[in-house]
């Protein structure tokens, strides 16, 4: 049944007393929120290795790794293995069960350090590169009890070291780059004689002896194209013709936002209206002024940038526009958060990315609200304990907290005599819409209650339940992508908001349900797997996971 040719009933006014000044608060805000909000959670005090790369898998799970050759970490292989050819018979790669709070230790056999990774259509993670005997390796990791890594030898035709990953509209996925690798290729591969392509760009904004242009910022463009940013410009990219097809002004101050000089990306959220996104941009934080790799090296550490450069790529004319952080940063990560807010996390106010090259550990997140006044964008949240400095991650999981991890600045593992010790906890960040007082506003879907699979276009129905009266205005249906993390850069991060949403309506006592439609196209949402939120006055529900085909 169309849920338009339904009557909409109205609800009689259920808040609890203690909610009333809260939900005038929301619908009149002050002209910018106070600061100091969300909160933290140790999980783990150890999972054993260093979190140096993050995917969070479509089965409620975790999988983590950091590198082979660091020495031995702290947790064991199971059943007395051991790496082939080795005496380190200890782990370097985990998986973390969200619900049981607890990691399993797994075998990687080929050195995944500063690798790259896409999740798969089917729920695999599929992860590329690395280094030494593993920069040409193709890992896959699927999910479950007793599954570990396998690993393709010669999966790839260039070696690939700091390199970018993303999901493309066929299913397959794109490697850009890579140290001294100015080009692209594709895996799975189509056929046994193709190989990989010339990418021109990444010639020119590579700098001697610094490069800035590694781990490259990538995001699928809603017309099938590519937007590649690297070092202090970008340009889209049509992969299917090896053909640049714009050219974009190089950002505000032409300081380097890429690794050494590591700031972070998101692709905004996309809002699809009757079928299409009209405006697609780009946010590009931090990084660190120009030369400042060469003076960390020297012993002098600059200061981090505090710049963001906002960039319309659908504008005929895109020009960037530029914010101001309440905090400088570098090596930050940015993460898109189920409301369509963007979280700023880890990082240092100074130096550089690389060994013992970060000062001044930035323990407060920032939330950055794209939709908000320009001068009340940015809000400091409450500090964390925990320096997350080189080879930090964070990812956001279904629940609506953020997984944060990692930290190791040098070449082993060093627990002590140095600034900042090698980190091997795990904590959780609690933005403010997790806060309990909220909880009469927090939906809860109640329909579907199980992964579902919808097709490209197809309208579905979502029921969920609030215990305050809804407004239909104050709904929508968000959909993101979790993405794979490493190095300051969320590979693959999307968050789409979905067309529909005015047709939010009561079906009971604090029941509703809402008819929205899938993404229209690959292009807008490529198949996957995507976590599902219901999001109320800005709060969301807890996801569910979404496959989309």
């Amino acid at each position: 049944m169309h849920l338009n040719n339904q009557k909409r009933m109205t609800l009689p006014f259920t808040l609890f007393p203690h909610h009333i000044f809260l939900l005038i608060l929301l619908l009149h805000p002050p002209p910018c929120p106070a600061t100091g909000g969300g909160s933290w959670s140790l999980l783990l005090p150890s999972i054993g290795i260093s979190a140096m790369h993050m995917q969070l898998l479509p089965t409620d799970r975790v999988v983590i790794y950091d590198r082979t050759d660091f020495g031995t970490s702290n947790i064991s292989l199971p059943n007395g293995k051991c790496r082939p050819n080795s005496t380190d018979c200890s782990s370097h790669s985990v998986e973390y069960n969200i619900a049981c709070n607890s990691i399993r230790p797994l075998m990687v056999l080929t050195n995944v350090w500063c690798s790259s990774g896409t999740l798969m259509p089917d729920g695999s993670l599929v992860q590329t590169g690395g280094w030494n005997d593993g920069d040409h390796v193709v890992r896959v990791y699927k999910s479950c009890d007793e599954c570990d890594w396998w690993e393709v030898p010669s999966g790839l035709s260039q070696q690939r070291w700091y390199a970018t990953n993303h999901i493309l509209p066929d299913g397959r996925q794109i490697i850009v780059g890579g140290r001294q690798s100015f080009n692209y290729e594709f895996y799975p591969k189509m056929s046994t004689t193709e190989t990989d392509f010339s990418l021109m760009f990444l010639v020119q904004t590579n700098e001697p002896d610094v490069e800035n242009n590694l781990y490259p910022f990538v995001f699928l463009n809603t017309d099938g194209n590519l937007f590649i940013y690297a070092n202090y410009r970008g340009i889209l990219f049509d992969y299917v013709r090896s053909k640049v097809v714009r050219t974009f002004p190089a950002i505000l101050g032409g300081d380097p936002r890429n690794y050494p000089s590591t700031g972070s990306a998101v692709l905004l959220p996309l809002r699809i209206v009757q079928g299409s996104v009209v405006n697609v941009e780009v946010l590009v934080c931090g990084g660190a002024p120009r030369g400042a790799y060469k003076n960390a090296n020297d012993g002098k550490f600059d200061g981090a940038l505090d710049s963001c450069g906002r960039l319309k790529i659908s504008d005929p004319d895109p020009q960037w526009v530029t914010e101001t952080m309440p905090l400088a940063r570098v090596m930050g990560d940015m993460l898109l958060l189920p409301n369509g807010d963007v979280l700023i996390i880890n990082g240092a106010s100074a130096g550089v990315a690389g060994w013992e090259l970060g000062r001044d550990p930035v323990l407060s997140p920032v939330i950055y609200g794209p939709d908000k006044p320009t001068n009340c964008r940015f809000e400091v949240q409450n500090p964390s304990t925990i320096a997350r400095m080189y080879h930090s991650t964070a990812i956001l999981l279904r629940d609506g907290r953020v997984l944060v991890g990692g930290s190791n600045p040098h070449d082993k593992y060093k627990f002590s005599d140095v600034l900042y010790p090698t980190e091997l906890s795990l904590e959780a960040f609690l933005p403010a819409y997790l806060n309990p007082i909220l909880s009469g506003l927090r939906p809860i879907i109640i329909s579907p209650m199980t992964k579902t699979m919808v097709h490209h276009g197809e309208r579905f129905i979502i029921r969920f339940q609030v215990s305050c009266l809804v407004d239909p205005n104050l709904v929508k249906i968000t959909m993101v992508a979790p993405s794979f993390n490493t190095h300051s850069f969320s590979m693959n991060q999307r968050l789409l908001i979905l067309d529909g949403v005015n047709t939010t309506m009561a079906v009971g006592n604090s029941h509703y349900e809402v008819s929205v439609v899938a993404p229209p196209s690959g292009n807008i949402a490529p198949a996957g797997n995507y976590i599902l939120f219901v999001v109320h006055q800005e709060i969301p529900s807890e996801g569910i996971w979404v496959s989309i085909r």
